[in-house]
């Protein structure tokens, strides 16, 4: 398939987590009486559909991780390219030494579903339940079931329907953030019938 030989050629490398790109994120939570925090993940994905259910992958030391295994539950923001400045600075900073939603001029919002605030800036929040926490190692895998979806208006076409491809949403690779690239096909696409 490749015209490059050299493309056949591999290295050997050690076990690593090379499985790019993935979704950068910002999850949200708060204990009860506390202000809210915000941690940035990039170890997050779909697991379930039937009942909808998503996981994301947190380092014990992080401040958040107490936080979401004592209250169980979590909010997951989608990150678009307006956000990226805050996703990454929320990933550096600790929510034991700053308000990050003050701090990145960020807004709460409560939904019907949890007291855990979304940022309402975010196009997509995804209000998770805590069903199972996996220790694995350096990191401890949260499964959570999702309650509730709360989109922005801003993104909705003239049929009513939502239009995520609009949201520029970005990824996360290998250290490094980018926004998505062109549109190459629908699911399918590969055995859809062409039209005469």
């Amino acid at each position: 398939m490749s015209e490059n030989p050299s493309a056949m050629c591999k290295e050997i490398w050690k076990p690593g987590n090379m499985l790019y790109p993935v979704p950068a994120v910002m999850v949200s939570c708060m204990r009860p009486g506390e202000r809210p925090d915000i941690v940035t993940v990039a170890w997050a994905g779909t697991i379930n559909s039937d009942p909808p259910m998503l996981s994301i992958s947190l380092r014990p030391s992080r401040f958040s991780h107490d936080i979401i295994r004592d209250t169980g539950e979590f909010a997951v923001n989608l990150v678009n390219r307006d956000l990226a400045k805050a996703c990454d600075w929320c990933g550096v900073k600790s929510g034991r030494d700053v308000d990050k939603f003050r701090e990145m001029h960020l807004t709460e919002y409560v939904s019907e579903f949890m007291e855990t605030p979304a940022i309402a800036e975010s196009p997509v929040n995804l209000y998770c339940e805590v069903t199972q926490i996996l220790p694995l190692g350096s990191h401890d895998l949260f499964l959570g079931k999702i309650k509730g979806v709360t989109v922005s208006g801003a993104y909705m076409d003239e049929s009513g329907r939502f239009d995520l491809a609009a949201t520029d949403l970005i990824a996360y690779s290998h250290g490094e953030y980018y926004a998505l690239g062109d549109y190459i096909g629908k699911f399918g696409y590969s055995v859809q019938k062409k039209k005469k």
